[in-house]
């Protein structure tokens, strides 16, 4: 099972995630840098967190125009997994490959720290054997990370299932306080409509250790793992 992790000119983020994802049993991850053009040999794709080309124009605006976005493009319509964290996320956004967009946090502050996370889908490509309610704990480390979407999107991503996750207290109850950003309707992740996309600000790579504080991220990379198994399980029937 192989991973590309894509990496910019800013990312910080990718040898995070490469380390992740090659301490999973079974699990293998590379970089590819976003000059390259062909994503072929790899199951899914990760676009991690850092500050692709400095954000000097708007977060993943730049890095939306890479050439390798282009292949990004083309493997998610094919119905390829592809996973965006923190930066990741406002890339796929700039993309037009999720809705919405990531503005600045409220308060204007750079936010790092741990929070708790409510899984919504259960079903979801990502968040296999994670029931609804299912509490995880991840880590933050953003400037803009508050989601914002019209209300008539909203609506879709509520009827449509594409609402993954939200910020939560320990007793998974949504507040202002368990809320680290301002995002809409405590949003912390979400999927296209077909459900092979997934953005989130959290970093999943920055939870697969014990010795970090979590290893829930962890159940991220696996649920990728069971799916692409289980497509190939069904391509073979």
């Amino acid at each position: 099972m192989k991973f590309a992790v894509i990496q910019f000119p800013g990312s910080n983020c990718d040898q995070d995630c490469v380390r992740a994802i090659n301490g999973l049993d079974g699990l293998t991850a590379d970089y590819v840098w976003h000059k390259e053009t062909s994503l072929a040999g790899f199951d899914a794709i990760v676009l991690p967190g850092g500050f692709a080309y400095g954000d000097y124009l708007r977060c993943g605006a730049i890095a939306r125009f890479s050439p390798i976005m282009n292949e990004v493009l083309r493997a998610a319509k094919e119905g390829r997994l592809v996973l965006g964290t923190c930066n990741g996320f406002q890339v796929l956004c700039e993309a037009g490959l999720l809705p919405g967009a990531l503005v600045r946090n409220r308060g204007l502050r750079f936010v790092c720290d741990m929070v708790l996370l409510r899984i919504e889908v259960s079903d979801s490509a990502f968040t296999h054997d994670c029931p609804p309610g299912t509490i995880l704990r991840m880590p933050i480390a953003h400037g803009e990370g508050c989601y914002f979407a019209d209300s008539g999107t909203l609506r879709e991503l509520n009827g449509n299932g594409q609402i993954v996750m939200r910020y939560c207290n320990a007793s998974g109850l949504t507040s202002p306080e368990s809320n680290p950003n301002g995002s809409v309707e405590d949003i912390a992740g979400i999927c296209n409509r077909t459900g092979n996309v997934f953005g989130l600000m959290p970093h999943p790579d920055r939870a697969c250790d014990a010795r970090l504080g979590s290893v829930d991220g962890a159940k991220i990379f696996r649920s990728m793992a069971e799916t692409v198994l289980a497509g190939r399980a069904k391509a073979a029937a």
